[in-house]
């Protein structure tokens, strides 16, 4: 499987233009930390993890349907949010977490891979950079 180096994929979130002003960075955690944290140093916002898993390591699915681990512990009344996921493959996560964001003005997705509202490829799985 090929591996992004941390540059390139660094320099696509760099390049990023967002068209929206967000008051909260969302990452689901584990797998969107990183490029969450990442783009919430531009974005400069509050910063919030939803625990929400679906597949295991080798990304085969480990349950019919995306869980919360966590309990949701924030609220998003009127906030405008960036939803923050590593891989979109079929949504299902993405949809559970905006479902438990209801209240937010707005909710954008974000992917490193995959299919969202803002994305830095849409490819074959590959391995990211900090992954160890």
């Amino acid at each position: 499987m090929r591996t992004k180096t941390f540059d390139e994929v660094l320099e696509k979130l760099r390049a990023v233009a967002f068209t929206e002003r967000f008051d909260m960075v969302v990452a689901i955690a584990n797998g969107g930390i990183v490029p969450a944290a990442i783009l919430n140093q531009r974005l400069n916002a509050e910063f919030r993890l939803l625990r929400i898993n679906l597949r295991d390591n080798n990304q085969k699915p480990k349950y019919d349907a995306p869980r919360l681990l966590e309990p949701v512990g924030f609220s998003v009344e009127g906030k405008s949010i960036l939803l923050v996921d590593d891989r979109v493959k079929t949504g299902a996560s993405l949809q559970l977490a905006a479902a438990l964001l209801q209240g937010a003005t707005l909710i954008k997705t974000f992917a490193v891979n995959g299919n969202a509202d803002y994305a830095l490829y849409n490819e074959d799985c590959f391995k990211f950079p900090w992954i160890i």
